[in-house]
């Protein structure tokens, strides 16, 4: 009996182990599987050979085995990738740009503290008067040489009449004049014509006397003729010399040179300007502003405005910028400005001119660093920026609010210090 039952027992062994080897092979595989659906693989990850493991390998037994049944354990999960990778990325560009920007700009100079200023005048007259009439509106925009308001011309037009008398008679005296010095030439040259005479009969009265002939009282007479004939010639060339002097020296000389009538000439010129005054007009193209100000009948003093004119061609930018921001700036470059007023519109025009010396240094209290409580502030330098184009734009006011940027030409360019870095780079190579 021993012998019949020894041989069983090798059998039975070897059947329970494949039937543990299959149970685990089945068993793997549903693990497997269940990884597989609760785990995202990505695509272009490659499996893994999978080993079999010790446990998994066939026990000797006599029965026939499964061809091609391998058993691999669970595959690794791989962690998810976190979200800083991506955002790295993609900052990388904006960086990139950062950087360039910052290397080739600075180019163009902007500042904000930049008013539009136009030429203003306050209208008004060099003489006094009473207002008659106003010919313009509020607002309104008017032309050179236009009239804006006039003066009663009543007290006007009787000083030119006076003047123009006043140069009549003039000219009357001057004419006078020269007919004086002809009669004064005259005279001279009557008076010379009798001192022959009177000198004849002085030497006749002096030789009767010598022989006793004549009587003293007959030659003193004779020697009275001659002395006044020749008192009479001094006095003829004095009074033409004085007409002459009258005349200005010349007694040719026409009568609108004289000075007299020059004078008087004058006078009728000023009572003709003062009567023009009376008539304000526009000096140059504009809009009239606050003419409610001035009413009709009113006295309006000599010099005191009436009302004012803005410039509607004459403008210009007044821009302040810091005085760090003044490195590059110079006169003559270009600039682009900006008005708040009208967003998307832009004008062109260039530096006129900066200014030598700070806001600041004009005020009535300027900074004395020489005190202790000097603080130091970052100054601003006022500067005056043309513009070039104002045909077929929109209108420009005084004391809009714009932006200017100046072109200078110079850009940023790499810090100092990594400047510094690739020279001494370059000096170490």
């Amino acid at each position: 009996m021993a012998e019949s039952t020894s041989p069983k027992k090798p059998v039975e062994e070897d059947g329970s182990a494949a039937d543990r080897a299959r149970d685990q092979v089945i068993r793997l595989d549903s693990e497997r599987e269940q990884r597989r659906a609760s785990t995202v693989i990505d695509n272009d990850e490659l499996e893994a050979p999978v080993a079999l493991e010790p446990a998994a390998l066939e026990a000797p037994s006599k029965e026939p085995r499964q061809a091609g049944v391998a058993v691999a354990p669970p595959a690794p999960v791989k962690p998810k990738r976190g979200r800083a990778r991506p955002i790295l990325f993609a900052l990388l560009p904006f960086a990139l740009v950062v950087g360039g920007y910052y290397v080739i700009g600075g180019q163009v100079m902007t500042t904000d503290n930049a008013y539009i200023q136009a030429q203003s005048l306050g209208v008004s007259t060099d003489v006094s008067g009473t207002v008659s009439e106003i010919d313009v509106h509020e607002n309104e925009a008017v032309k050179k040489d236009q009239v804006l308001f006039r003066l009663r011309p009543a007290s006007f037009e009787t000083a030119l009449a006076a003047a123009q008398a006043q140069l009549g008679t003039v000219r009357n005296q001057v004419l006078t004049l020269q007919a004086s010095y002809q009669q004064s030439q005259a005279l001279i040259e009557q008076a010379q014509a009798d001192i022959p005479y009177y000198e004849a009969a002085f030497q006749r009265q002096q030789d009767l006397l010598k022989t006793s002939t004549s009587s003293k009282a007959t030659f003193d007479s004779a020697q009275h003729d001659l002395v006044a004939a020749r008192q009479k010639v001094s006095v003829a060339q004095a009074q033409a010399q004085a007409t002459l002097a009258q005349l200005g020296g010349d007694v040719s000389q026409p009568v609108e040179k004289n000075p007299f009538y020059l004078q008087a000439q004058s006078a009728v010129d000023d009572a003709q300007r003062n009567l023009a005054d009376s008539i304000v007009k526009a000096p140059f193209d504009g809009i009239v502003t606050n003419v409610d100000a001035l009413q009709v009948g009113k006295y309006l003093p000599a010099s005191q405005p009436a009302f004012s004119l803005i410039s509607a061609t004459d403008l210009w930018i007044a821009a302040e910028p810091k005085e760090t921001e003044l490195t590059y700036v110079r006169p003559g470059q270009t600039a682009t400005i900006s008005v708040d007023s009208y967003p998307g519109a832009v004008w062109h025009g260039r530096i006129a001119s900066i200014s030598p010396a700070s806001s600041s240094s004009f005020s009535l209290l300027p900074a004395q660093n020489t005190t202790g409580n000097w603080v130091k502030v970052v100054q601003r330098i006022p500067m005056r920026v043309t513009v070039d184009d104002l045909q077929g734009k929109p209108p420009l006011r005084g004391g809009m609010s714009v932006v200017v940027g100046i072109d200078t030409g110079h850009a940023r360019g790499l810090p100092d210090f990594v400047t510094d870095l690739l020279g001494r780079f370059g000096q170490k190579s």
